[in-house]
């Protein structure tokens, strides 16, 4: 799953191959904020995207601005795109976190919004009554998470406004590592796409 050269992780590689090959973020100006930044992906973007890059976090010290995205301080259609990878599965009131990345999103933009998906529920599991580590790791897989996201996790994000495709990028392996995977992605990850059409 780690790159031994660059040290990158299988999602983190899945998400920088599908900015370069299925958006145009490296060839025209984006207004774009990336939540919860990965370090290396966040390496390249601040090189190589045209436009203003914004990183967010509720409370890293790596980052641009601190920020909580259940209440992004950012007034309505601010940006042209937004990167939230695996940050739903730790916001408690995440239909919220859902409606204002929707509502700073610019008409017409577009957000990448992975979560990990359980591939063996039909609907999405959560329990806010399980409040501590202990109890989230043994019904979440993780101490800090407060659910399981499943099938229906687009249908969530389409409650919030968002027009979603959702990408298996093993159906185009040719700019995604081809048939021997050369980049070492999940091949049961797919990658979230979100539009805000109006």
């Amino acid at each position: 799953m780690i790159c031994p050269i660059c040290g990158s992780i299988d999602r983190e590689r899945l998400l920088y191959l599908y900015l370069l090959h299925k958006t145009d973020v490296f060839a025209k100006p984006k207004k774009l904020l990336h939540v919860a930044p990965e370090a290396r992906l966040s390496n390249i973007l601040q090189v190589n995207v045209s436009g203003s890059y914004l990183t967010a976090d509720i409370s890293g010290i790596d980052v641009m601005i601190n920020m909580d995205i259940i209440d992004i301080q950012f007034p309505d259609d601010s940006f042209d795109a937004i990167i939230c990878s695996h940050v739903l599965e730790h916001i408690i009131d995440d239909r919220k976190a859902m409606s204002e990345l929707y509502r700073t999103l610019k008409p017409g933009g577009w957000a990448i919004l992975q979560v990990p998906i359980s591939l063996s529920l039909e609907n999405t599991y959560e329990d806010f009554s399980i409040t501590t580590i202990r109890g989230r790791e043994e019904a979440f897989g993780q101490g800090d998470h407060v659910r399981i996201h499943a099938e229906d996790y687009q249908d969530r994000l389409a409650k919030a406004g968002f027009k979603v495709s959702v990408f298996k990028w093993v159906t185009e392996p040719e700019n995604f590592g081809g048939r021997r995977n050369v980049f070492g992605l999940n091949e049961k990850e797919s990658v979230y796409f979100a539009r805000k059409t109006q």
